[in-house]
């Protein structure tokens, strides 16, 4: 038999027959790398090992210190939980069950809801079955075969899925775990060996689902869970995911009195005082930003003739997401986003050379018609409003504009506490424009992303059609990620619009349009700042900063004398003067997160003074007021960030 050549990662290589497994290559290497043995990568191409090398190449042995192993042993974990929910609920038709970065999930057809009941029963088979070490077999099989074979067991939803996804195919992927009776599914892998692998799961919750995502098919459960490569890294996830229970922005935006939803007006949020504060205090603060760095900011209407959306393209594309209306017989939409209008206020007037970069900001309501069943607290939402820019430059402009940005994105999120992990995307491979429009843009965003000095990662191919993008990823205090930021250049825009400015050889030239956001949606990036937070915000983010607590009725007067130097100082306090006790009191301005108490007695109000107490380190002492004042407005403008790690507000 022939031999082939099979090239290792530390450059050596090993001559084995023709045929043989990435399992044999890993065993001639060592017993214990092929005892640790997950997978195997193939001329840089994910593969079971029982796949078989016929031809030179470059193999690395996959164990549980690669990267690619937490996605392998999730994926694997999710037709774990299909076996064991088939052989639970016969009947039970399968749909998909693709890894997350936060687990997995699998979505099933069945006669009823999944009750919490019914998750302990899973997991626990699934325990049973991993406890069994079963072989997880790749199997080719005949396309007609597996089409007949899943029909017969009442699966038309994998059907489904082979009829479309290997159409011209003689033959598919199948996996088997011990064998067709105990479980199979079409699925082109590649999965750990054997069950027995499978050991840090759990099993979190179920949701309403739709096959594809779609309302119009049919109602699914789908059930979420989460698996690691140990049992200590799936306990302190667990213990993470108590913690942004505790966190989460819907219960705390109710406890603290911030907004609500109502069912007569889904997915649109009502900004209750103190969130309407919250709110008010994140737009200003943004437009002392920006107005300083050279934006203008515009309001364009909120509803546009279908006109504007056929130029644009979004009425082709994006109409099935927006909302319409009819006027005296003229189709309307509701603006989903702002660049149209804003490409409107530019062509509005000649520009010149001189004049760019022209920066417009815009924070008025937008609205996407997402479908009832993924609205999501602030989350997801169909009414939300942006901190949205457009920039229009010159080519030559890009560079520099684009490193303003990035300074800029730095800025904002380090008053927050935040640090920004930057990502590039490149072109795709379907795109518009000219290919060395896109080398120079590309150039110029990776020149501005090495200027400002923070390391960077490159998506290359993850770009829109129209143009590279930078997007910006935060961490929060409990170690969850989310996408806010973006920053992406557009040629094609300006061409639909016709967009000009005269240039310094007086002909005309099209400008590059950079569409912009820092906080993205307000409404997400203040549920990721109540979740980063716990609600104990920062002094300056506060809705209400300072609460004078009087001991007794006849304190009340001086009470309120305290309240309107304060409040006259700019900072915004309330009085509670309910005839509780002080403990009581200092308890709920505890609970409401309130950075600052107050208190204020017989001392007090002779000596014109007031008992401090921090919501984070507890009583102070006594104080002038003028130099409780000072110091308040002092650790107001100096922003100061750091994250609450403690939801009872005892400590900080």
């Amino acid at each position: 038999m022939s031999e082939i050549t099979v090239t290792l990662p530390d450059g050596s290589s090993r001559r084995v027959r023709a045929g043989s497994t990435a399992r044999d290559v890993a065993a001639l290497v060592s017993p214990g790398l092929a005892k640790a043995a997950l997978a195997a990568t193939v001329d840089g191409r994910l593969v079971d090992l029982t796949s078989a090398l016929n031809a030179d190449a470059r193999l690395a042995i996959v164990t549980d210190r690669n990267p690619e192993a937490l996605a392998l042993y999730r994926h694997s974990t999710a037709h774990l939980l299909a076996a064991a929910v088939t052989q639970l609920f016969p009947g039970a038709q399968c749909g998909i069950g693709p890894a997350t970065e936060e687990g997995f999930f699998y979505d099933f057809i069945v006669d009823r809801p999944f009750v919490p009941e019914d998750l302990e029963a899973i997991e626990k088979r699934m325990k049973e079955l991993a406890s069994q070490d079963l072989i997880y077999e790749r199997q080719i099989w005949p396309r007609d075969e597996a089409l007949r074979f899943f029909a017969s067991k009442g699966e038309p939803l994998k059907v489904q899925l082979i009829e479309e996804k290997t159409a011209g195919q003689s033959e598919v992927s199948c996996y088997t775990i011990k064998d067709r009776d105990t479980f199979v599914d079409f699925c082109v892998g590649p999965h750990v060996p054997s069950t027995g692998r499978l050991k840090a799961f759990k099993l979190l919750t179920t949701s309403n689902a739709y096959w594809k995502g779609d309302a119009q098919n049919q109602p699914m459960q789908r059930v979420y869970g989460t698996a690691f490569l140990s049992e200590s890294e799936l306990k302190t996830h667990l213990q993470r995911l108590e913690e942004a229970k505790k966190r989460d922005h819907r219960k705390v935006g109710k406890d603290l009195g911030l907004f609500m939803f109502h069912k007569w007006s889904p997915g649109a949020t009502f900004w209750l005082a103190k969130g309407t504060v919250l709110w008010n205090t994140l737009a200003d603060y943004m437009r002392s930003v920006l107005i300083p760095a050279g934006y203008v900011e515009v309001k364009a209407p909120i509803i546009f003739n279908k006109a504007l959306w056929e130029t644009s393209g979004h009425w082709q594309h994006y109409r099935e997401n927006m909302f319409l209306v009819e006027s005296e017989g003229e189709q309307m939409g509701l603006k989903a986003m702002n660049c149209p209008g804003h490409f409107l206020i530019y062509a509005s007037d000649v520009r010149s050379y001189r004049d760019l970069p022209i920066r417009l900001h815009e924070q008025t309501p937008l609205h996407r018609h997402e479908a009832s069943g993924v609205l999501s607290g602030l989350t997801r939402v169909r009414q939300f409003s942006q901190d949205d820019g457009h920039c229009f430059v010159m080519e030559s402009q890009i560079g520099e504009e684009v490193e303003r940005l990035l300074r800029l994105v730095q800025r904002v999120y380090g008053d927050f506490g935040l640090e920004p992990a930057m990502k590039l995307s490149t072109r795709p491979a379907e795109f518009l424009g000219r290919i060395e429009q896109w080398d120079h843009a590309e150039r110029e965003l990776r020149r501005a992303l090495d200027a400002v000095g923070q390391a960077y990662v490159v998506n290359e191919g993850d770009g829109a059609f129209y143009g590279p993008k930078i997007d910006f990823d935060v961490v929060d205090a409990i170690g969850r990620k989310w996408q806010c930021a973006t920053i992406q250049l557009d040629y094609q825009m300006p061409e639909r619009f016709d967009l000009k400015y005269v240039g310094a050889d007086n002909a005309e030239h099209r400008p590059v349009v950079i569409h912009r956001a820092i906080f993205g949606s307000f409404e997400r990036f203040i549920a990721l700042l109540i979740e980063h937070y716990g609600g104990a915000f920062p002094l300056w983010l506060s809705p209400v900063q300072v609460a004078v607590l009087p001991l007794a009725d006849r304190h009340v007067e001086y009470a309120r004398s305290v309240r309107d130097r304060l409040a006259a100082a700019g900072l915004r306090v309330e009085v509670d003067e309910r005839q509780e006790k002080i403990g009581y009191k200092i308890r709920e301005a505890q609970l409401q997160k309130i950075p600052y108490m107050l208190v204020a007695g017989d001392r007090e109000a002779a000596e014109a003074t007031v008992a401090v107490r921090s919501r984070s380190g507890g009583d102070v002492g006594a104080q002038r007021l003028e130099a409780f004042i000072a110091e308040a407005l002092l650790e107001v403008r100096n922003k100061k960030a750091q994250p609450s790690l403690s939801l009872t507000g005892e400590k900080e």
